[in-house]
């Protein structure tokens, strides 16, 4: 079965606001505080969800949980479970042209673990390909999932990008807005994942509030926004909490012999990773 995507490459401008007194830098640096964080063998822990709306009733949510580990600029690796839903309009399209692969990929979460370009899938989606004696399906050329679909605050150009971009900022909650065009500029996860420019002369921009903790860590962010798509437009809401920052782990990959690679059951499994955006 092949896979259907349900994605689109998305573009902006750029504004710079002014700073006032209301919007007062913390005192504490969020961007030193995560680069103190980076490294190896050091990880956090992240619980996120995302919705994005097409309009005309069709929708995609989903949600992920587990742990991202760290190399001295930011992740490297990712062991996460994700979920996907679909409304009953877009399920009922995609049904249509995959109708296998619309249904596993509801029937239970998509495991995947990550280690720089390369991803291992287990779960539903894959399950029926799988030769007996093996569990993982290993896709080369991928990303790591992202911590927040809109806003990768683990990447410290993109959080120091917010920082700048604030409209206010009291007691550790912090609130502001970018253009898509500027973020794409910094943001590897946000222009591999949007694009880098408009295609359609329309402008898009994402507003976000950053939940900051007493060390200066991000705690949770909350981001929504509102991008060209064809001649209309669409929605985008993503949520996530950070917890235990610091922890240390090592993402252990899956055995060689429980492993086997796409190309070998490309007709029975997704072309691309499993996810919201792909």
């Amino acid at each position: 079965m092949k896979r259907t995507i349900v994605g689109v490459a998305v573009v902006a401008g750029v504004v710079q606001l002014t700073t006032t007194p209301a919007q007062a830098a913390p005192k504490i640096d969020p961007v030193r505080a995560l680069k103190a964080e980076l490294g190896r063998g050091k990880a956090v822990n992240v619980q996120s969800t995302a919705k994005v709306t097409y309009g005309g009733g069709f929708v995609a949510t989903s949600g992920l949980d587990g742990t991202i580990g760290f190399g001295p600029r930011g992740p490297i690796a990712a062991d996460v479970a994700q979920t996907l839903r679909y409304s009953e309009k877009l399920r009922r399209s995609m049904m249509k042209s995959d109708p296998e692969e619309t249904e596993a990929l509801q029937e239970g979460p998509i495991r995947m673990i990550s280690s720089g370009n390369v991803s291992y899938v287990a779960g539903p989606v894959v399950d029926d390909a799988l030769p007996q004696g093996t569990s993982w399906v290993r896709y080369k050329w991928t990303e790591l999932p992202a911590s927040n679909l809109l806003l990768e605050v683990l990447e410290p150009a993109t959080l120091k990008t917010l920082l700048t971009h604030r409209t206010s900022y009291r007691e550790g909650i912090l609130k502001g807005s970018v253009k898509a065009t500027k973020l794409a500029a910094v943001s590897p996860a946000f222009s591999s994942r949007f694009g880098t420019r408009s295609r359609s002369g329309r402008d898009g921009k994402i507003s976000y509030t950053l939940w900051l903790g007493p060390t200066g860590l991000v705690e949770r962010l909350s981001a929504k926004a509102v991008l060209p798509l064809h001649s209309g437009s669409m929605q985008i809401e993503s949520d996530s909490r950070y917890s235990d920052w610091g922890r240390e782990v090592t993402v252990l990959l899956p055995l060689r012999g429980d492993v086997i690679d796409r190309e070998e059951v490309e007709d029975y499994v997704p072309d691309e990773v499993p996810g919201i955006w792909s």
